[in-house]
C-alpha cells in the first residue's frame, strides 16, 4: 500500500511541477571529461622511432551537456600533436568531427558511449583512425590507432588537473 501511495505522490508532484524534476534527468556522458587532463605518453610514427609526448587535453561542455568539445595539446622531442574535435551525444550514439592541426589530417567522428567511456572510429579522405577514451575518476586513457597512415598511434595516460 505504501509503494502506492508514493508512485500517487510522484505522479502528483510531476503533474503539479513538471519543470522541477531535474533530479529524473539523465546525466551527460561527457560530464566526467569537464576540465583540463594532464600527462604524458607515446607516439608512433611509421617508419620513425616511438617518441615520448608529455600532454594538455582540455574538453568543454555546450549544448546542456549534449556536446563536448576535446583540444588535445602534446609536444615531442620533434614536434607536435594538436587535436581538435567536437562531439555530439543522442541516445548513446557519438557524432561529430575531427582534425590533426599539424599534419592537416580530419573526418567525421561516429561511435558510442560505452561502461568506462567512449569508443569512435574516424574517417576522412586521408585518415583513418579509432580513438577509444577511458575514464575512471580523475584518470583517464586515451588511445588513438591510425590505419593506412604516417602515425601509427597515439597513446596518453592522463590525470584530471
Amino acid at each position: 500500500m505504501r509503494g502506492i501511495v508514493f508512485l500517487v505522490l510522484i505522479a502528483a508532484a510531476q503533474l503539479l511541477f513538471p519543470w522541477a524534476p531535474a533530479w529524473a534527468e539523465d546525466a551527460s556522458p561527457f560530464d566526467k571529461l569537464a576540465g583540463r587532463w594532464v600527462g604524458e605518453g607515446r607516439l608512433g610514427i611509421r617508419d620513425g622511432k616511438t617518441e615520448t609526448v608529455k600532454c594538455r587535453v582540455t574538453y568543454i561542455l555546450a549544448e546542456q551537456g549534449s556536446q563536448v568539445r576535446q583540444t588535445i595539446r602534446c609536444a615531442t622531442e620533434t614536434g607536435s600533436v594538436e587535436v581538435q574535435s567536437t562531439a555530439t551525444h543522442a541516445g548513446g550514439a557519438l557524432t561529430g568531427t575531427w582534425k590533426e592541426l599539424s599534419r592537416d589530417m580530419k573526418g567525421e567522428l561516429a561511435g558510442s558511449v560505452t561502461d568506462t567511456g567512449f569508443k569512435v572510429a574516424i574517417k576522412g579522405a586521408e585518415l583513418n583512425a579509432n580513438m577509444s577514451i577511458i575514464v575512471k575518476g580523475v584518470r583517464q586513457i586515451i588511445e588513438i590507432q591510425f590505419i593506412d597512415s604516417a602515425l601509427i598511434g597515439l597513446t596518453l595516460i592522463l590525470t584530471k588537473g
